[in-house]
């Protein structure tokens, strides 16, 4: 865990879902590998074609801008496939049920943050998939709003889905914290907005926040 420019008073986190909310490493290795099956088939190529040609796509895109990462979701846009599609897509081929399971100690570490902020969820799947998720973890009732890519129509890193987020808390940017585990999609824009940050390594990291932010 990594903390970035805490501030003295947060009244929202604004958390990441996936890899961050739970840690499985199969099912995130599926949410990236099916959308690129997907749009391998619509191209006529094998998978492996495809995704060498999104390696070279993510390599030079990072040479072009000073080493940052670049989401697959934006990567997907890039190569023609528009922000409905990509929903639609992940909507049929995501399912957290078969993977996911309700995580008591998570639960307990929210609710406590809940006494003190408000909760929020900015991912880059759909708001359908986003509540699936956090349904089965047992979370979703913790969470006072769900910012997914077709809120606002753009995949992070991007201002809008962490300043509707915000608005959404009733909180000022220097006020919110976001949590996620990359940096580049997850942090490094929040913390340009005047945000804390947060850079955690699964949930592992989730159940220390409290500790954090209030002290043992």
């Amino acid at each position: 865990m990594k903390t970035y420019n805490l501030p003295e008073q947060c009244n929202a986190i604004l958390f990441d879902i996936d890899s961050t909310l739970y840690t499985h490493p199969e099912y995130a290795r599926l949410q990236l590998d099916l959308p690129v099956k997907e749009l391998a088939r619509l191209r006529g190529i094998s998978f492996k074609e495809m995704n060498d040609e999104i390696a070279r796509f993510r390599e030079d895109w990072a040479r072009e801008h000073d080493g940052q990462v670049i989401s697959l979701g934006n990567i997907f846009k890039a190569f023609g496939i528009s922000i409905g599609e990509i929903v639609r897509w992940r909507e049929q081929l995501f399912n957290p049920e078969q993977f996911l399971a309700e995580d008591m100690q998570l639960r307990s570490v929210l609710k406590e943050l809940d006494y003190s902020c408000i909760l929020a969820a900015v991912t880059n799947n759909p708001v359908s998939v986003a509540e699936r998720t956090l349904r089965t973890l047992g979370v979703e009732d913790l969470f006072h709003a769900i910012i997914g890519l077709d809120t606002c129509g753009v995949s992070k890193p991007h201002e809008k889905p962490f300043m509707q987020a915000a608005i959404l808390c009733g909180a000022v940017p220097e006020n919110c914290i976001s949590v996620g585990d990359r940096y580049d999609i997850d942090i490094a824009l929040p913390l340009e907005l005047g945000m804390g940050g947060i850079l955690v390594d699964g949930v592992k990291d989730v159940y220390k926040i409290p500790d954090v932010l209030f002290g043992g």
